[in-house]
């Protein structure tokens, strides 16, 4: 009798571990630079499916966008993240996935479905205190950090630059373009006067700024931002409106920090996207690591001062990024555990 109930205990625990076994699937993400909204929700996932008994992720950050994206739509990895304009760019086999050519582009992109939105970094203006910047108007005849030399950092700065002053690069102020990693030195430096670059409150390039000296951040112009021709900038793919209470990003940035404002409301250019799966993922994998995601935000707004501040958890298509020009499809999967935690998913987002 004891050597029927031992043999029975074993072969038990023996399907138990077998069907926990088959539960954890195994998973490859790819992310850009550790520390940053993406490596950080990246790292968090792979947390946070583990303890739920979801997935084994391998995780590998400071990867290049644009190279696991297309890794991601060919199926080659399960999971990346990334700002919604870079598939968007695939679709149309455009800017850095011009070697893709628009039927290629337009075969793979529809592969790539969202798990969970959030906001990468706000562009806005900041600079040292000193040197006497106190509106856009000021940057006149001033050198303006607009981000490495190429891609659409500076593009993006030097519209907003020029929508917000009407002033021109190279005519009536002086762009000046570095490498990512020098964008926080170029200011201690004097390399630029100012930056119009994205950012967190605060970011490793805030805090480095901040700790140099006493600094200023400087929202849009609210008549600018409101205004119907600021609309195809600010609502473009991979881009969103960004308001934020004052007081909030004074607390997150810092005493050394005076935030400029006409009211009490900061505005900004949002860069959003989210991470994201390859279509043909399970549609319970997809459900139980969109869940751990949701099941933790709180966890993940904790893992730096700056993440609070960056729309975890809001799925409205405006603050996200979604629909409009955006063809950006929520997997099914994700769609269940957003509708079961309670939220309104964009029909226009449904797949």
């Amino acid at each position: 009798m004891l050597r029927t109930l031992q043999t029975a205990l074993v072969a038990a625990a023996a399907t138990l571990m077998a069907s926990t076994a088959i539960a954890q699937v195994n998973l490859v993400s790819h992310a850009a630079g550790a520390g940053t909204a993406g490596g950080l929700a990246a790292t968090g996932l792979v947390e946070f499916a583990s303890e739920a008994g979801v997935a084994n992720i391998q995780l590998k950050d400071g990867q290049t966008g644009t190279k696991f994206m297309l890794a991601l739509a060919e199926g080659k990895i399960d999971i990346a993240g990334a700002p919604h304009h870079l598939p968007f760019l695939m679709g149309r086999g455009a800017g850095p996935f011009g070697k893709l050519g628009k039927e290629r582009g337009a075969e793979l992109a529809p592969n790539v479905q969202l798990l969970y939105p959030y906001t990468f970094s706000v562009f806005y203006m900041y600079g040292f205190t000193s040197n006497g910047i106190n509106s856009w108007d000021d940057l006149k005849g001033k050198k303006v950090l607009q981000g490495p030399p190429q891609g659409s950092m500076p593009r993006n700065s030097r519209a907003l630059v020029q929508l917000t002053t009407g002033l021109k690069a190279g005519e009536d102020y002086e762009s000046v373009t570095v490498s990512m990693n020098q964008l926080a030195n170029a200011l201690i430096d004097g390399t630029a006067d100012v930056a119009v670059i994205p950012g967190t409150f605060p970011g490793p390039r805030e805090s480095q700024v901040g700790a140099a000296g006493a600094a200023t951040a400087m929202s849009l112009p609210k008549s600018m931002f409101e205004s119907e021709s600021a609309s195809k900038l600010l609502n473009n793919v991979g881009a969103a409106p960004f308001t934020a209470p004052v007081a909030e990003i004074q607390a997150a940035l810092g005493e050394n920090w005076t935030v400029v404002s006409e009211d009490d409301t900061f505005r900004g250019m949002a860069m959003v996207g989210g991470d994201y799966v390859n279509a043909s993922m399970d549609e319970e994998v997809a459900y139980q690591l969109a869940k751990a995601h949701i099941d933790n935000i709180d966890n993940l707004k904790a893992k730096a001062p700056f993440m609070a501040a960056l729309n975890f958890g809001n799925i409205d298509a405006s603050v996200a990024g979604l629909c409009g020009k955006n063809p950006m499809k929520f997997h099914a999967g994700a769609v269940r555990a957003w509708e079961e935690a309670g939220h309104a998913v964009p029909d226009c987002a449904k797949p």
